[in-house]
Formats: C-alpha cells, sequence, structure tokens
C-alpha cells in the first residue's frame, strides 16, 4: 500500500473519531456551566442539542462539582449593586493613572493657564496654607509661602497666586499686587488667566494708570488664548469714567457688544452712572432703554443707581416710582440687587420699604433651587437696627425667616455671626456678644480670626484681663495664626498688667508649630518677663528662639546680656547664646542631606557658593516663616524669594539696564538697593519711562528669571542699615550653619531688619 492511502486512511479516522466525540465533549461544557438540573433527566447521544434544552444535572462518570454562578437572581442582583457602589466610591484605576504616552505637544500652540483639576493633593494643600494666612490677615507671609513655593516640586497654581493678588489689592496694596503679577506670570512662566488680568487691570485703574490698563486689554486681545470678560469691561469702564473719559469708556462698551459679548448690565451702569453724576439724565435713559431691549433680566442695580440720585435730588417720588417699577416686573432678585436696593432705601429712611424687600427676599429663599438672601444681606438690616440703638430689634432681624410656603430659614454663616459680634462689642455689650460667639462655636461652624480678635479686644478694653487670656490661649489651640503685629500689641497689655508668665506659656504654644512667631514677639515677651524676674521662663524663651533657628535681634541679646548679668546670671545667659551647644540641634538630622536642586535650575547649581554663611545667633532666616516646616519638604531646597515681607519689597527685581516691564510700572521710589552678584537691582522702573510690552524672556538679565544660560547666582540680602550679631562673609567662612549642614549653605537664609510690626 503506498504511503499516500495510509495517510488518507489515518486521516479519515481522526475525523471520525473527532465526529462522535463532539457530543460528548459539549454536553461535559454544558454540565461545567449548568448545575441546575433535574436527577431524572438523561444524556440523549443521538440528539445531544436536544437534550441541552433540559440541562443534565450529574453524570455517573463526572463528580458533582459547584461553579463560580450565582445562587440565585437575588445573589446576582446584590453582587451588581455592590460593584457600582464601589465604582462610585473608587473610580476605576484607569481614571486615576495618568497616560504613560501622551501625545507631543505642539510646541507652537498656546500655552493654556492650570484648569481646577490641578488643584489636587500637595498643590491643593498649599493653596490651604495661602488662604489660611490670607484670612489671619498676614499678607505678608502668605507671600512670602507663595512666592518660595515657585521653587519647589509644590508649585502654585494660577489659583493660589490670584489669591493672594487679590488679597493685596483688598488691602489697597496696589504696587505688592502688581509686583506678585510680575513675579508668578513673568518671571517664574506661570500662565495667568482673565482673573488675573482682571486683578492686575483693576489695580491699575484704582492707581490712576488707566492707559497702562487698557494696554493690558489689548495684550489680552492679542496675545492670550481667550477673551477679556465681562468684568474686564466692567473694571475699565469704571477707570475711564474716574479719570474723567467718559466717551472712551462708551466706545469701549461698543467695542464690548460688536466682539458678542452679552449686554452686562454692571456694565452699562457705570456708563448710566457717569451722566446721571454729569446731569445727563436723557443720555443714561437712552442706555437704559438700550439695556431693556437687549436682555429681558437685567440686574435691579442699575434701578439702585437711579433711585440714589433722584434721592440726591430730594425727588423721593420719583425715585420711589422708579422702584416700583423695577418690583412690579416681578424679576428675580438675586442677593446683590436685592442688597443695592436696601442700602439706598436705608440710605435715605425708606426703613418699610426696606423690610417689604428684606422679608420678600426670605419668602425667595428656597435652597438648593434659589438662594434669596446672603449673610450680607443680613448684615445690612442688623446694622441699621445697632445706627438706630434698636438691640432688641437687631436680634430679631439676625434670626428672622421667611414665612411663605416652601421658603427655609437662613443658614447664617460665619461672616454673619462676625458682624453682630463686632456690634455688640462696639457698644460694650459683652454679654450678648458671648452669647452669639458660644451660638457660633456650638454649631458646625468654628470662629475664625475676626471673631476671636474683636472679643479679645474687647476684653481688653474693660480690662477683664484673664477673660481676653482664656480666649488667646484657646485661639492659639484652634491653631489659628496670630499675626506678629497683633501678637505684640496683645502681649504688651497683657505684660502690663502682670500676665508675663501666662503670655510666655502661650507663645511656646505657638512656637510649637509652622511657621513660628516672628522675632518681634519673642521680644516682647522676653523683655516681660526679664523685668518681671522670671529669668527661668526667659531662659526657655531664649532656648527656643535659637532651638527654632528664629534669631536673636542685636537689641534684644543686648537687652538680656545686661539684665542676666545684673541679676547674677551671666554664666546662664552664655550658655544660652553658645552657638556650639545648638550647632546640630537647629535641624533634624535627615535634613542634613545633600538639597536636591529645583528643577532645570542652573541657579540652584551656582547658589551653593554664593550663599553667605551665618550663625545662628543673627538675624532670623527667612526659611522659618514658611508653613513647610523646618524638615523642608524632606530635604528639597527651597531657594525661594530673598527678601522677607517686612524688610523687603515683593517682585519686581529688574536689573540695572534691563527694560522694564509693564506690571513693575508702579511709580514709586524704590525702598532700598538690593545687590545680587555686584548688580545693582531696583524695586521699580524709573517713573516716566515707558513700558515695554514684551512678554519674552530671551535677553532678560534678572537674577529670578527661569534662563538657563547666563543666569546669575543668588546671594543673601541683607536691608540698608541692617545690623548682624555675626560675620556676614561670602565663601570660605567657617559657621554653626556651615559645620550643620556638612559644607552647604542653608537653603536662602535672607536677613531681615529689626522692624517693629
Amino acid at each position: 500500500m503506498s504511503v499516500y492511502r495510509l495517510l488518507r486512511r489515518s486521516t479519515a479516522t481522526a475525523a471520525t473519531n473527532a465526529k462522535s466525540c463532539q457530543p460528548l465533549i459539549r454536553a461535559l461544557h454544558y454540565l461545567t456551566l449548568s448545575p441546575k438540573t433535574t436527577t431524572s433527566q438523561t444524556f440523549d447521544s443521538n440528539d445531544p442539542i436536544s437534550s441541552l434544552s433540559n440541562p443534565i444535572s450529574s453524570s455517573p462518570l463526572l463528580p458533582i462539582s459547584r461553579t463560580y454562578a450565582f445562587s440565585s437572581a437575588e445573589e446576582a442582583a446584590a453582587e451588581r449593586r455592590r460593584r457600582k457602589r464601589r465604582l462610585r466610591i473608587e473610580p476605576p484605576l484607569h481614571a486615576l493613572q495618568r497616560n504613560p504616552n501622551p501625545p507631543p505637544r505642539d510646541p507652537n500652540a498656546p500655552r493654556l493657564p492650570d484648569s481646577t483639576n490641578a488643584l489636587v493633593g500637595p498643590r491643593l494643600n498649599l493653596h490651604n496654607r495661602v488662604q489660611s494666612l490670607i484670612r489671619a490677615f498676614d499678607l505678608d507671609n502668605a507671600s512670602l509661602l507663595a512666592r518660595n513655593a515657585v521653587y519647589t516640586r509644590t508649585r502654585p497654581t494660577v489659583f493660589t497666586c490670584n489669591a493672594i493678588i487679590a488679597a493685596m489689592y483688598r488691602a489697597k496694596r496696589y504696587s505688592d499686587a502688581i509686583s506678585l503679577f510680575k513675579y508668578f506670570f513673568e518671571q517664574h512662566d506661570i500662565v495667568p488667566n482673565v482673573v488675573s488680568y482682571n486683578n492686575l487691570i483693576n489695580a491699575h485703574c484704582d492707581e490712576g494708570r488707566v492707559d497702562t490698563a487698557l494696554e493690558i486689554y489689548r495684550h489680552i486681545i492679542a496675545n492670550a488664548p481667550f477673551s477679556p470678560s465681562h468684568v474686564t469691561y466692567k473694571h475699565l469702564t469704571k477707570g475711564l469714567i474716574d479719570a474723567g473719559r467718559v466717551d472712551e469708556a462708551v466706545d469701549l462698551l461698543r467695542e464690548m457688544l460688536n466682539k458678542g459679548h452679552g449686554a452686562d448690565s454692571l456694565v452699562f451702569n457705570n456708563i448710566i452712572k457717569a451722566f446721571l453724576d454729569l446731569g445727563n439724565l436723557e443720555k443714561a435713559n437712552e442706555f437704559f432703554n438700550e439695556l431693556t431691549e437687549r436682555c429681558l433680566w437685567y440686574d435691579g442695580t442699575v434701578n439702585a443707581t437711579f433711585m440714589d440720585w433722584w434721592f440726591k435730588q430730594g425727588k423721593d417720588k420719583e425715585a420711589m416710582e422708579n422702584y416700583k417699577s423695577f418690583m412690579d416686573r416681578k424679576l428675580k432678585i438675586a442677593p446683590p440687587t436685592g442688597n443695592a436696593l436696601l442700602e439706598v432705601l436705608l440710605r435715605y429712611g425708606k426703613k418699610e420699604a426696606a423690610i417689604a424687600l428684606f422679608e420678600l427676599m426670605l419668602d425667595n429663599h428656597t435652597p438648593p433651587t434659589n438662594q434669596g438672601v446672603n449673610s450680607e444681606t443680613f448684615n445690612i438690616m442688623v446694622n441699621e437696627c445697632f445706627k438706630e440703638q434698636e438691640f432688641a430689634q437687631a436680634v430679631d432681624m439676625f434670626r428672622k425667616a421667611g414665612t411663605k410656603p416652601g421658603s427655609k430659614p437662613f443658614q447664617m454663616d460665619v461672616a454673619g455671626y462676625n458682624n453682630i459680634i463686632i456690634r455688640f462689642c462696639e457698644n460694650e455689650m459683652l454679654l450678648e456678644a458671648e452669647k452669639f460667639f458660644t451660638e457660633l462655636s456650638s454649631k458646625s461652624l468654628s470662629p475664625d480670626v475676626t471673631s476671636y480678635r474683636m472679643l479679645i479686644d474687647a476684653y481688653l478694653k474693660v480690662e477683664r484681663i484673664d477673660d481676653a487670656l482664656k480666649l488667646l490661649y484657646k485661639m492659639v489651640q484652634e491653631n489659628l495664626w496670630v499675626v506678629a503685629t497683633y501678637a505684640t500689641r496683645v502681649f504688651s497689655e497683657l505684660i502690663k498688667n502682670g500676665k508675663a508668665v501666662e503670655c510666655a506659656q502661650i507663645l511656646t504654644k505657638m512656637g510649637e508649630r509652622d511657621p513660628k512667631p516672628d522675632p518681634s514677639v519673642y521680644d516682647v515677651v522676653v523683655r516681660g518677663l526679664c523685668e518681671a524676674g522670671a529669668f527661668d521662663m526667659s531662659t526657655n524663651i531664649l532656648e527656643q528662639m535659637m532651638r527654632y533657628c528664629v534669631g536673636v535681634p542685636p537689641t534684644l541679646k543686648e537687652f538680656v546680656t545686661e539684665a542676666y548679668t545684673s541679676a547674677g546670671h551671666n554664666q546662664e545667659i552664655q550658655r544660652v547664646f553658645d552657638e556650639n551647644r545648638w550647632r546640630n540641634m537647629s535641624r533634624p538630622p535627615h535634613v542634613q542631606r545633600q538639597p536636591r536642586m529645583p528643577w532645570g535650575s542652573q541657579m540652584a547649581r551656582e547658589q551653593q557658593s554664593s550663599l553667605p554663611a551665618r550663625a545662628p545667633s543673627g538675624q532670623p532666616q527667612m526659611a522659618r516663616q514658611q508653613p513647610f516646616g523646618r524638615q523642608q519638604m524632606e530635604g528639597q531646597m527651597v531657594s525661594g524669594s530673598p527678601q522677607a515681607p517686612s524688610t523687603q519689597p515683593l517682585g519686581s527685581h529688574n536689573t540695572a539696564g534691563q527694560q522694564p516691564s509693564w506690571s513693575s510700572q508702579i511709580g514709586q521710589q524704590p525702598s532700598g538697593p538690593h545687590q545680587i552678584a555686584g548688580q545693582q537691582q531696583l524695586w521699580s522702573s524709573p517713573t516716566g519711562q515707558q513700558p515695554s510690552w514684551s512678554f519674552q524672556r530671551g535677553g532678560q538679565q534678572s537674577s529670578w528669571s527661569s534662563q538657563r544660560g547666563e543666569q546669575q547666582p543668588l546671594a543673601s540680602h541683607s536691608t540698608a542699615g541692617q545690623q548682624s550679631s555675626g560675620p556676614q562673609k561670602m565663601a570660605g567662612q567657617q559657621s554653626s550653619w556651615h559645620a550643620q549642614f556638612g559644607g552647604q549653605q542653608p537653603p536662602l537664609s535672607s536677613q531681615r531688619g529689626n522692624s517693629s510690626h
């Protein structure tokens, strides 16, 4: 037999065997998937498919086995619900993981500002710390923290930068707000958003530099990846009107409408108010009619402007007719609109109409669908009652709620409680103020810095020293930041009343967290302890200053040395100021490693040899004021801003010969020169010099810019006239800091003067 026939016969036999075994294989497969069957069913080998409609339950050849299927439909449904709940709580891993291979970015595409997705993790923690300092009115430390963060891995987001810039603007520190804009967005390449530009425009307008604000507006149109907002036009039109350039404000309004923006009521309100102040009622009515034609639902603030003008003219009838015409339209009254109307009505003695409007707003308060009132609404009514010495009615207004079915009482916030506490304190009604403070503490809310400060000041005013001391200690226990200027004032009052030891205990509690108290606070307490003869407690405070590397000012060191010598404690004070004793205790051991450099910064590589050495007993270093803690982000080097908040300006460090930027054009003389690596740097550009509108960083010779090449090394700055207890030598000098860091310089130990806060 040929080989071909043998192969053909073997192939046919294999195919027949496989065909005969196929029904058995399929049945066994179905058996493993369907265990729940009746035992009376049998398997028909001739018709395996028909037998599958009645699944096989068991076989004498196979053991009974349990599969992974659910035992019942209810169990399967419960498992599905559990998985859905878990997905709601824990998103899939692929939603949390970044794309390991993101698409390459187009180098020609404009950089976009940070989105809210960037405000997470360490950057969110940084933002919250900055906001906490802002709420404590410590803008200098808030600015210092945000500026130093640009040299770390946790760079601030645009929202953090906007927060401190806006806080500076609200405090009327316009030059600082402008310098911070330059520092964050020009020198350190953080991309600004429209809110950043609006803050800058507002600062320039309030400073009277409307032309500079208009140049910024043109820059947004030409270069920014977004368009100006209606807030931009509101600031610009107000600035132009304040400068007496009403025609240009009208042209800007037309430009806003031509660019496709909606008819904003507040922009129209600026124009209408300008013509009313000029006595041109006809032109004001013309713009008002245009506003009503363009939008059916407009802001009632425009009617408040008309009412205020009519009241000033002595025509109360026309003013109330204007108010009635607005109310007849049955428009939705937002809290800002209602607040503006309430202020006008109360200002001109229309209290009955104001109360009726207030009750209407309360009736329309149906959260979450509609917000009818806010805490400012209650503050307006409460303040009016206090103005008329109607204290019981003020409390009734504070607790008033709507009577309409469906309306809900307003959940008062901390700002509302603070307002009524302040009013009671101003009228020396401390019992009522304490009741509201206790009520605030008992709710889900927590008293803030304003709550504590107003009540402490009221206690000191009526000489209730023990109550003030107790509340101050509670404030520190709540981890609320005490500003240096406020702390020195309160401690001085308490020490005058014989509470120096108690002040030292509170100061010790304050020093247990970062940032450390200011040297001026320690100065007041140490002097009070020495004058009271409490040298043991004074020694503890001085040792804390040395341990925390706060630094002892020369005047304080001279005072305590003389006081201790007169009391016969000369050796004790020498032991406190012994630098060798604190050499290895000023930093944790794990920080003494080689500090890491900021990303892509040649400046950090060069500053190792350019930072001067400094003794711990000298002036306080700037790094101690950061709420980063003493570890400095696990050994990470923070080569932050070289100026202290109370002694040096905030931002604009232009080298000699450098073209000034428009954001540093503040029109002020420099507070003091800063010399960096032999270069003279000024606080602001000379007055009268034309600003440069280039955002290019190439060619700028700035020690703070982000250039990789031609970078000047940083050096430690000292303010003019500043005294230091230790010699300040640039390189090669051995000091306690040198020994502590193993030959490395401390992370930007900027020197501060002995300034009073």
